[in-house]
């Protein structure tokens, strides 16, 4: 991966590699027969531009959230009824979680969908947050927020394949999960996010 990437080329990159129709990439997904029972979700991955380079959003949830307690992930969640595209739903969430204002993000574009083990189909929405920025962690649902590089992100030596969690719970397919980096562990379902990411703008 070259970097710097400008926005135009991300933007780009994700547009060409969108498809809509395609069905979702998952862990797991022989654990259930029929996606009429998946909630609609979507998070978002925000990117900020600061010491040369670019570098990911991220928080780590508390542990009396509903889901993925403790663990590290790009804000987000179920969507509402009332909302008609995952965008309004990314974010709402990121609005709630971390104090980002929607008028504040310029969107890039979407990933593919993918389908966590919790039932969730999850749309992941790419945008550009202004850094630094005056964020503020929902104490509900935040305990953290914090960045990874996307240079350091995109490192094949950061990261491995486990057939377990982080905890050493046992899995039928392969958990990404990475290196610890300023003493956080990214794993699942946000690291499968960030994989799909990384591979969209190799091309």
């Amino acid at each position: 991966m070259t970097v710097p990437l400008t926005e135009a080329f991300i933007a780009k990159r994700l547009h060409l590699a969108y498809q809509p129709n395609k069905r979702a990439a998952t862990d797991g997904y022989a654990e259930w027969k029929s996606e009429k029972r998946l909630k609609n979700a979507a998070v978002l991955v925000p990117f900020v531009w600061f010491a040369d380079e670019w570098h990911l959003v991220l928080t780590r949830r508390t542990e009396i959230v509903e889901h993925h307690k403790g663990q590290v992930s790009f804000p987000g969640g179920a969507g509402n009824s009332d909302e008609t595209t995952p965008e309004e739903t990314a974010l709402r969430e990121a609005e709630e979680e971390i104090g980002l204002k929607p008028e504040d993000v310029r969107l890039l574009g979407r990933l593919n969908d993918i389908i966590t083990v919790t039932h969730y189909r999850v749309t992941s929405v790419a945008g550009v947050m202004p850094w630094p920025y005056p964020l503020r962690p929902e104490p509900a649902e935040v305990d953290r927020i914090f960045t990874i590089p996307l240079l350091w992100l995109s490192d094949r030596n950061n990261w491995s394949e486990q057939p377990f969690t982080p905890e050493g719970a046992p899995r039928s397919f392969p958990v990404v999960i990475y290196h610890s980096y300023d003493g956080e562990v990214l794993w699942g379902a946000s690291a499968r996010i960030v994989q799909i990411f990384l591979k969209v703008l190799k091309g």
